[in-house]
């Protein structure tokens, strides 16, 4: 059987195998990977889902994807090493469930992704014997994942930028508390500049000389193992070859692109809810055609979606037939017409958020966080244009409500139990450094911290 290979969704990079594809993040054109095809998973193995533990659906799931890469024993041992918590599904009610990734060691779905990438880079540069330096931009969750996923892992080094002003302290205390191969940098500046700093660094020849490779949603690493829970959602309330209905809040457009994984391999899906908060970009462009970046993006409650440009629209406008660049340009229109009939999009302000989280609790008795009840809303607002005919939906709460202790206080009065492993690491002493958005200054902090990890 041929071994599977990634395009760029920038057209200008050869294909290159999973390996590859993991270990470069992003393609030398700028571009995104996509797979040439995506594996198919029949109804009758996906009719085998329900009960299967979570490591054993991953397993299953992501092998579709490694069959040529990494033994089936290997991954299989790596699932169950990465995923030893639970995925809960509440009902909450008719058969509208809450899925809650936020049960991982930094309660946020970040952590799904982060634990085998960490795994599978680290068997890979093993092999090679070589270093390799992983770059993340963060606007929340996302660098605390990594820098917990990748510590002390032999071989690679993880550098996070983080918008210093746009980050709960919570969040931020995840990363900032650890030591050994990761280093954090606070940006005086917004999450798209410190995205706009670690794209620019791939493409950087004076920097050649230093292997990167990143872990945001950039990196397919990160998509596919996202993939899975929507197969672990569907497997506990749909019945077999039953549609089903998602939310998933959205600033990258990572989380929801697992959606659009699990759906070309086959998992029924009716409907893929993104709601954004005020960086409404993607939902005007899905009502009028026309794409503009929010320049600079906008802060708001739910801070790790403050993002102005999604990354991943390149790879979902290269599913629907178009080509969006790096830097939001649309050289091809998608299928605008499908795109609508699959996704569905709408903007969730501040004032709405709060709104529906104080209505949810006191309604459901159903504690969500900024980002979750932009999912709630979001769901709300697409039953205002469609009817869910008695399906099954799922809508995802992406973060521990302990992230966001005063945001909680003031609607509530009360604040959140923090999980035991979280308030461990956030009572350490902090350790980062800080720097505007530079590009310059960035190189040359790299390039120091390349030479003065080599003297290690």
């Amino acid at each position: 059987m041929a071994a599977l290979l990634f395009y760029s969704t920038n057209g200008q990079s050869p294909p290159v195998t999973l390996r590859e594809a993991f270990l470069q993040g992003q393609a030398p054109d700028r571009g995104l990977y996509l797979p040439e095809k995506f594996p198919a998973l029949t109804p009758a193995e996906i009719a085998e889902f329900p009960g299967l533990p979570y490591s054993e659906l991953a397993f299953r799931v992501l092998s579709k994807f490694t069959a040529d890469v990494v033994p089936d024993d290997e991954l299989a041992a790596i699932c169950r090493e990465a995923y030893t918590f639970a995925v809960p599904l509440e009902k909450v009610h008719d058969r509208v469930h809450l899925m809650r990734l936020d049960q991982g060691p930094t309660a946020s779905f970040k952590d799904f992704a982060a634990l085998l990438m960490a795994r599978l880079m680290g068997r890979f540069i093993g092999q090679d014997g070589r270093q390799l330096t992983i770059l993340t931009a963060t606007s929340g969750d996302t660098g605390a994942a990594v820098a917990h996923a990748f510590h002390n892992v032999p071989g690679i080094r993880v550098i996070v930028l983080f918008p210093f002003a746009e980050v709960a302290a919570s969040q931020r205390k995840l990363m900032t508390t650890l030591r050994g191969n990761v280093r954090t940098v606070a940006i005086d500046g917004k999450f798209d500049d410190c995205q706009a700093m670690v794209k620019r660094a791939f493409a950087d020849d004076a920097l050649r000389s230093i292997p990167l490779s990143s872990a945001n949603s950039i990196n397919i690493g990160r998509l596919l193992p996202q993939s899975v829970y929507y197969f672990h959602a569907a497997s506990r309330v749909a019945q077999a070859g039953e549609p089903i209905v998602f939310s998933a809040p959205s600033g990258n457009f990572g989380d929801m692109m697992g959606a659009i994984v699990a759906a070309r391999m086959g998992l029924p899906v009716k409907k893929i809810i993104a709601p954004v908060n005020d960086n409404d970009a993607f939902p005007r462009f899905l009502q009028t055609g026309a794409y503009k970046k929010i320049v600079p993006s906008r802060n708001s409650l739910s801070n790790a979606m403050n993002v102005g440009h999604p990354s991943n629209l390149a790879r979902l406008m290269a599913l629907y037939g178009g080509w969006m660049d790096e830097t939001g340009v649309i050289h091809r229109m998608p299928d605008l017409a499908a795109l609508r009939r699959d996704v569905f999009s709408s903007s969730v302000s501040d004032e709405r958020t709060r709104e529906t989280f104080i209505r949810v609790w006191n309604t459901h008795r159903l504690l969500l966080e900024p980002h979750g009840a932009v999912a709630w809303r979001g769901f709300e607002d697409w039953l205002e244009t469609e009817t869910l005919d008695g399906l099954p939906a799922v809508i995802l709460e992406t973060a521990n409500p302990a992230k966001f202790p005063e945001e909680i206080e003031k609607c509530f009065g009360w604040s959140p139990d923090v999980p035991p492993a979280m308030a461990a690491m956030i009572e350490l002493p902090e350790d980062y450094d800080r720097m505007k958005p530079d590009y310059e200054a960035f190189r040359a902090y790299l390039l120091e911290n390349h030479r003065s990890g080599r003297r290690e």
